[in-house]
């Protein structure tokens, strides 16, 4: 298959840069290396979000069934201090 892409001169300038350099034979293997790349930042994308969803869906059932505790900053900030503190001397 051949498909003709169009780059903004930056791009173009890029992508000749990476072939002169001897890391790809041809323009069309970096753009191949590129997609593959976009494509694997977008599954990765989108299971985290997929994951975000479902801590919500689950923080919100918590909080419907009654197992979420009312938040307690500074009662959080003795806590968080205690254990800098441990850590600093341990």
């Amino acid at each position: 298959m051949s498909l003709n892409v169009s780059l903004p001169p930056e791009l173009e300038r890029r992508v000749r840069a990476h072939v002169a350099s001897g890391m790809f034979g041809s323009a069309s293997e970096v753009i191949r290396e590129a997609l593959r790349l976009f494509e694997s930042h977008h599954a990765v994308q989108s299971a985290t979000l997929a994951d975000l969803k479902k801590d919500i869906e689950q923080g919100q059932a918590d909080r419907r069934a009654g197992r979420v505790l009312p938040l307690n900053v500074e009662a959080l900030k003795v806590e968080g201090r205690k254990q800098r503190s441990a850590n600093a001397h341990g």
